[in-house]
């Protein structure tokens, strides 16, 4: 009888931990461009349109600009600021900053690449409804890439896992907030030309647990 209780108490909170969760799908577009602008250096921009709510509703918009610096062909470095309009709770769009510090390793593995960034960010809102959105918001995020090289053929599947962890923050609990892990494919139109079309599956913990589908799409050019 006891196992029984214990049974049932288990799936019942089971239940109510799936229903407690929210669950969305979203469509990313970006266009992304890059130059060298001195030897091995480069200028790089990205504009970006994120929607949620089922694709009904514009979540952000939003532009990167910074520099990436080489090393050499397995090691380069960049950083970068965004300026993001964020819709809020209040259902207006507010500006948002932030910025970001890379540190980016790469290497091949036959016919595999294999890439791994770490990137420090700090984020601050201008739309305030605490005293703590006051405060810059600071992560850590870990990426690792894998993405198959097809010999002499111009759509090369990829998979990446990535982990955003809060730093400086004692309002949050958990080592890992958000974690996104995707597959997809890059298609080179031509040598300076391609696109990504790739689908991710988003768990963000923070501030409630939500699920999020997402189709993204990605235009790149090299000038």
């Amino acid at each position: 009888m006891k196992k029984k209780l214990l049974v049932m108490l288990v799936l019942i909170n089971m239940a109510a931990f799936t229903l407690a969760q929210k669950k969305d799908f979203g469509m990313w577009y970006s266009i992304a461009t890059e130059k060298e602008i001195l030897k091995d250096l480069d200028l790089e921009v990205d504009v970006n349109l994120r929607t949620y709510h089922d694709t009904k509703e514009i979540e952000e918009g939003f532009a990167d600009f910074g520099l990436g610096y080489k090393f050499n062909k397995h090691f380069s470095a960049g950083i970068s600021y965004r300026y993001t309009q964020m819709r809020e709770d209040d259902e207006l769009y507010h500006p948002r900053h932030k910025w970001f510090a890379d540190f980016r390793a790469k290497t091949a593995l036959g016919d595999f690449d294999v890439s791994g960034r770490l990137r420090f960010q700090q984020r601050y809102k201008t739309y305030f409804e605490d005293e703590n959105d006051k405060e810059s918001k600071e992560h850590i995020r870990f990426r690792i890439k894998t993405a198959y090289d097809i010999p002499k053929f111009p759509l090369n599947p990829f998979v990446t896992v990535e982990l955003f962890l809060p730093i400086f923050d004692d309002n949050v609990d958990r080592t890992v907030d958000k974690q996104r892990y995707t597959g997809g494919f890059e298609y080179n139109i031509s040598k300076k030309h391609s696109i990504e079309l790739e689908y991710m599956f988003q768990r963000d913990f923070f501030p409630d647990w939500t699920d999020m589908n997402i189709i993204s799409v990605k235009y790149s050019i090299k000038l």
